[in-house]
Order: C-alpha cells, then sequence, then structure tokens
C-alpha cells in the first residue's frame, strides 16, 4: 500500500552561500525522498530559505539594498546549486512568504489562548551605530576567564568557558566594529514546561528519534524543568511584527521551522489541495531532517507548537552529523571550506553524493572527507567497478537486442534480486553506508562474471556470436539492476543507463523482472575518473576565494557554529603560572560517548582511593570508549571545575597532537600508581 509522506530540511540561511557542510544534509534527503519514489510511494520534499534576522538587515543596509532584494538573489543562488547537485525539492519557498506571516499568526494565538506566553526583560548588548541589539555571535572580546583574545560572546574556543556577552573583556561588535553598550528591553517567552509530560512520552517512545537522541533529552533537559523560549526581538529587526505587540518581531527560529508548513501550503495552492491533508491528517507522516546542532529545538519546542496548534507532530526526526574535512573541521586558511559553486567548478557532483551515501549511517556520528579517500572511492567504486560493467559489455551488443528469453546465468540476476529487499531495508533506515556495500558487492559479483566469461575472446569467434549476445545481456541486465539500486543515489546514472537500454528506470520493481529485446544504445562515457589535480584546483580556489564573513553566514540562533579559521594560540604564560599545575596518574573507570557531542567522551578517572573525578575529554576522534578503560592516564587535577552543557567537568587529561585522529594521550610508566604526582 502507497504510503503518504512528507519530508523536510533544515532550511539554509540566506545570508551565505550553500557549501559542501551544508550540503550532506540536503544529499542525504534528496536520497531518501527519490528512494520512497522509486518504491511507489507519494513522497513530497519542502524545503525554504530561512529569511529573517539582524544579519540579513544589517548586510543588506550594507550593500544599500532592501532585504527582500537581497534574499531574492540568494534564493536564486541556493536554488542553482541545489539543482546542480540533483537535489529536487516538490517545492522550495521562503519565510518571508505571506503563507509563512499567517501560519506564525494562527500559532502565536494558539499559543496565547494555552497560557504559554509571557513577558519578562532582558538585558543585552546593543550596537548604538547599527541602532540594534546584538546576538552573541555578533560580540567579539578577551575572554573574561583565561584573557585570550578574539573571542564570541557566548563561549571561548581557546580555554572553553562559557559566559554572557556582558562578561566579555573590551567587547566589540562585529557588525560596526564599535564599543556596545549595555540595554535591556521586554521579550515575549513561550513556556513549554507546561507540555512536560507529553514531551517526555512523545521523546521516549515510538520510534520518533534515533535512541541516542531520546536519551540525551532524558538526561540533559526531561530530568528538569524545561526552560522558556525567547521568541521576540524588538525593533529594529527584519522579521514578521507580531500581531498583538506592536514594535516587537518573531525571532528567526520562530518562523523559521513554521516554513515548513508554509512551502507545503504554497505547493498545496499550486496543487488545489487542502494543507490538512498533509499536516492535520493521520495519514500522512512528516519526516524531518537535520543536523545535530538543532536536536534542542526539534525534539522539544517544535512538537510543542505543532502540538498546541493542532499540526501533526514528526513521524521521525533524522539527526546527522557534522562534516570535517581531512579530520578537520572546514577551514578557509587550508582550502577546505569549499562552497557548492566551487566544487561544482572542478568535479562532478555525483562523486560526492557517492562518498557521503558511503559514509552516513542512521547515527550521530560526524563524517569525514578525507580527500584522498573521496578519490579513490569514487576511480574504484564508481569507475572501476560500477561503470565499467557496462563499458566492457555493451559495445559487443550495440545497436542489436538482448537476448530473448533471457539466459541462464546460474542465478546471479535472482541473487540480486533477493538482495533488494535488504537494500531498500538500508535505505529506509538511512544506512546508506550498509546499502551501499552491499550494492558494491553486487557490482563485484558481475565483474566477475564478466572476467570469467571472457567476451571480449568471445568476439573473436563468429561461432559464438549467439554466445556472445547472452553474455553481454547478462551483464547488462545486472549492471541495470545495480543502477536501480543505486539510483536513488546516482540519478543522473540511472538516466544514462535508461538511454542505453531503451528503457526508463524509474521503479524499483523494476529490478525485479531481466530486461529482454530491448535495443543496446551506443554505449558514452557515464562517468570519468577523478585526477587529483582537479581536487587540488579546487581547493586552490577555495583558499584563494572570496572572504567569507564568518559570523553573518550562521542565522543568529546557531550557537554550535564555530570560526573557520585555525585556532590562535593562547598569550604566554610565566614559570610560576605553570608550577601552580598539579598533574597527578589517574586511571579511566568508565569511558562513554557525549550524547550530543561530536567530539567528546565522557571519563570517569580514579585518583586514588574514593578521589574520582567526571572529566569531559575532546578525544573521540582517536579512541574507542572500550579501549580506554582501565587506562593510566595524567591529570590536571586542580583545574576549577567547569559547568558545560553535558555536566560538570572535574579536570582535564593531558595529550597531544594536531587533532582529530591524530591525538596521543599522555601515559605514565606501567609501575604508576593512581593519585601519584607528576614531575
Amino acid at each position: 500500500m502507497s504510503r503518504r509522506i512528507l519530508v523536510t530540511a533544515a532550511l539554509p540561511y540566506a545570508n551565505g552561500q550553500i557549501h559542501i557542510g551544508h550540503l550532506v544534509e540536503y544529499v542525504q534527503t534528496d536520497i531518501w525522498v527519490r528512494f520512497q519514489k522509486l518504491r511507489g510511494n507519494q513522497c513530497l520534499f519542502f524545503c525554504a530559505d530561512d529569511t529573517h534576522g539582524t544579519a540579513i538587515m544589517i548586510r543588506a543596509r550594507q550593500e544599500g539594498r532592501s532585504e527582500e532584494e537581497m534574499i531574492a538573489e540568494m534564493k536564486e543562488s541556493h536554488l542553482q546549486d541545489f539543482n546542480d547537485f540533483q537535489i529536487e525539492f516538490d517545492n522550495y519557498g521562503s519565510t518571508n512568504s505571506p503563507e509563512n506571516k499567517e501560519l506564525c499568526n494562527r500559532i502565536w494565538v494558539a499559543l496565547r489562548d494555552a497560557g504559554l506566553v509571557s513577558e519578562k526583560d532582558v538585558t543585552q548588548l546593543f550596537d548604538t551605530k547599527e541602532e540594534t541589539f546584538l546576538a552573541d555571535r555578533f560580540v567579539k572580546g578577551t575572554c573574561p576567564k583565561c584573557g585570550a583574545e578574539n573571542q564570541y560572546g557566548d563561549n571561548c574556543e581557546v580555554c572553553g568557558s562559557t559566559y554572557s556577552p556582558g562578561e566579555l573583556v573590551n567587547p566589540i561588535s562585529t557588525l560596526s566594529g564599535t564599543t556596545p553598550e549595555i540595554r535591556t528591553a521586554p521579550h515575549l517567552f513561550v513556556s513549554i514546561e507546561k507540555l512536560h509530560e507529553f514531551l517526555e512520552e512523545w521523546t521516549q517512545t515510538g520510534n520518533h528519534l534515533q535512541p541516542e537522541v531520546s536519551n540525551y533529552l532524558k538526561k540533559q533537559f526531561l530530568s528538569e524543568p524545561l526552560r522558556d523560549w525567547d521568541v521576540s526581538r524588538p525593533a529594529p529587526y527584519f522579521g514578521f511584527e507580531i500581531s498583538d505587540a506592536p514594535g516587537h518581531y518573531w525571532y528567526v527560529w520562530f518562523d523559521a521551522p513554521i516554513g515548513y508548513i508554509a512551502s507545503t501550503w504554497e505547493w498545496c495552492k499550486k496543487q488545489d489541495e487542502g494543507l490538512s491533508k498533509y499536516w492535520q491528517s493521520n495519514d500522512t507522516e512528516i519526516h524531518h531532517f537535520i543536523g545535530k546542532d538543532i536536536t534542542y529545538f526539534h525534539t522539544l519546542f517544535w512538537p510543542a507548537m505543532l502540538k498546541t496548534a493542532g499540526f501533526n507532530l514528526p513521524t521521525k526526526v533524522h539527526i546527522h552529523g557534522f562534516l570535517t574535512v581531512n579530520g578537520e573541521k572546514m577551514s578557509k586558511s587550508r582550502g577546505t571550506f569549499v562552497n557548492a559553486r566551487t566544487y561544482l567548478n572542478h568535479l562532478d557532483p555525483a562523486y560526492f553524493r557517492y562518498f557521503i551515501a558511503s559514509k552516513l549511517s542512521n547515527g550521530l556520528d560526524d563524517l569525514d572527507l578525507n580527500l584522498q579517500e573521496f578519490i579513490d572511492k569514487a576511480n574504484a567504486d564508481l569507475v572501476g567497478k560500477l561503470v565499467n560493467i557496462a563499458s566492457r559489455c555493451a559495445k559487443f551488443i550495440n545497436g542489436n537486442e538482448m537476448s530473448t528469453p533471457y539466459p541462464d546465468d546460474g542465478g546471479l540476476f535472482n541473487a540480486g534480486a533477493e538482495a533488494g529487499e535488504r537494500i531498500a531495508a538500508c535505505y529506509e533506515n538511512c544506512d546508506y553506508s550498509q546499502a551501499m556495500r552491499e550494492i558494491m558487492q553486487l557490482a563485484e559479483v558481475a565483474n566477475k562474471y564478466i572476467e570469467d566469461q571472457q567476451p571480449w575472446t568471445l568476439k573473436k569467434d563468429p561461432e559464438k556470436q549467439d554466445e556472445l549476445r547472452n553474455v553481454c545481456s547478462i551483464a547488462l541486465n545486472l549492471f541495470r539492476q545495480i543502477v536501480i539500486y543505486i539510483s536513488p543515489v546516482l540519478p543522473d546514472l540511472a538516466t544514462k543507463t535508461g538511454e542505453l537500454l531503451s528503457e526508463k528506470l524509474d521503479a524499483w520493481s523494476q529490478a525485479s523482472t531481466p530486461l529482454t529485446g530491448n535495443t543496446v544504445n551506443k554505449f558514452t562515457h557515464m562517468m570519468k575518473r577523478i585526477e587529483e589535480e582537479q581536487v587540488q584546483k579546487m581547493i586552490e580556489e577555495s583558499r584563494e576565494g572570496q572572504e567569507i564573513p564568518e559570523e553573518n553566514t550562521a542565522p543568529e540562533w546557531d550557537d554550535s557554529a564555530q570560526p573557520l579559521e585555525d585556532e590562535p594560540m593562547s598569550e604566554e604564560c610565566s614559570i610560576d603560572d605553570f608550577v601552580k599545575v598539579d598533574l597527578r596518574v589517574a586511571r579511566i573507570l568508565e569511558a562513554q560517548h557525549v550524547e550530543g557531542a561530536d567530539k567528546l567522551l565522557q571519563l570517569t578517572l580514579s585518583l586514588g582511593g574514593e578521589n574520582r573525578r567526571n572529566v569531559f575529554a575532546g578525544i573521540k576522534a582517536a579512541y574507542s570508549p572500550e579501549d580506554l578503560v582501565g587506562r593510566l592516564v595524567v591529570c590536571v587535577a586542580n583545574l576549577k571545575p567547569r559547568k558545560m552543557r553535558f555536566g560538570l567537568s572535574e579536570g582535564m587529561v593531558c595529550a597531544s597532537g594536531p587533532g582529530g585522529k591524530e591525538v596521543f594521550l599522555l601515559t605514565p610508566d606501567s609501575g604508576a600508581q593512581p593519585g601519584q604526582r607528576v614531575h
């Protein structure tokens, strides 16, 4: 029975270009949507540009044009990038649309009527030159804890401390370069604590979330009262003015997700259908695809808004990790902060789509784009294994028909058909990496068949031309079957294969029946090898490319945004400072992953006797928890405990290395004892 499925991906912010870090999510979502359509389900993919906020307002002002002009230009650019990466939306809207404004008001009234809205005074830094309040990411200054300069207004990237913008020493607005002043203004808040019981049930049951996400929410947020959510900003602000609060505007994070519904509504109007069929019907599944940095909102605030306003709750929120390049965060100085358009100037998007698919599981682990592995995988799998099947056989029956009936292949095609349901289950569960492994195994079988039959040898014998056609018909059917399975990842290859075999490939069921009697058309190259020079040119262009305003490329709500440049060195310390550090031997008693953190492991250390410490260490890329238990390490025992959003960290383990997988814990001699001082 066909399913009706509505799918969304997070809305890209209209103040920056699409880059390869963004594309992980849109490729992941597009693959899932294409798979569902291939299976015969009605699957609709909706997205929109996220267009409101201070950053948009300031940039438009600096460029001397209206916000509307700026966001229209950026939407066109975003759509072109998505289209060229073969990402297809059923509708791509804008959060500045009349549909979104009307829906914001409808949901706001529901929240008001439910008694969930209140008003409180909020103190923020104010830019007197730009005449606007500043979000944390628009303020830089000296860290009040360690004295590191050029730190953002919410946390220090040198010592890791968190603080409020008002605590920064010598704060400077990144918008104007002036010193902001502290001002107080009333803000409107939504309280979701009244929905605590509902949210606990929804997040912990029904398979709406990945298990690690459910556990994370349970431990970190649902174990205590849920905080109120600040949903308004005072003028000036580019956004929708709140209908019953003149001079106040809905915060970008209030109207952005409502854009999911608004984009659906735009499509419904074009199709002459009702919105309720898709957002207020039990017959429609709703699937959100997001990055783990916005988990909190999509799993607590957003369900609370939908529940209060009478809209469908998500059937599933699919959450993925971040993209690193060569084991490190993307960097302009290293040329690994690659815009979508820069990539397209040098490389086929199929390579990226396949590489990401080969790395994506249904968990929250980060993905690393190792550039050498990227080259090797594309050349070995796509060219060497997959396309090679057709290139070796199609030419031998060019212009002629495939064998009828289908020849005896010793059960190869039937075995491939049986693998179809296993591969389909992998796609359904977003375990694309396993699906790619299964598909490439089929490609290896097909290549072995060709090697064993040697059609190039049969071609030389006039009496074996029927056998030649049978061998090539079998090989091309195995190729067609594999291409159907991988078509959600490589739609362009499916199109080319359909042209080769005189048949459109648009249904998963086609992989269950071999093709007979169709004309094989002239083979044209389907995919070329990647040359290292192409990748190097892409890196060079990214390094030399236009300046990207780091603090303005993410909307204000993105508290996880990190600077793209290499981190600065800490300021010098004296020997008197250094001797204060108390280094002790510690034994790791427990080690575990930290839900919601992409780099941290949580360690329980013993410093002898009952002296135990809870420590968070950024060593996840280099060590597995099970390999650490029982190990002796060196711990900074007198480090002031620091409150992190994952809990209290009561020390620090010592390690060295460039980062990523190359981090090496300092290990004392085997005879050392926990608690022993290190000199």
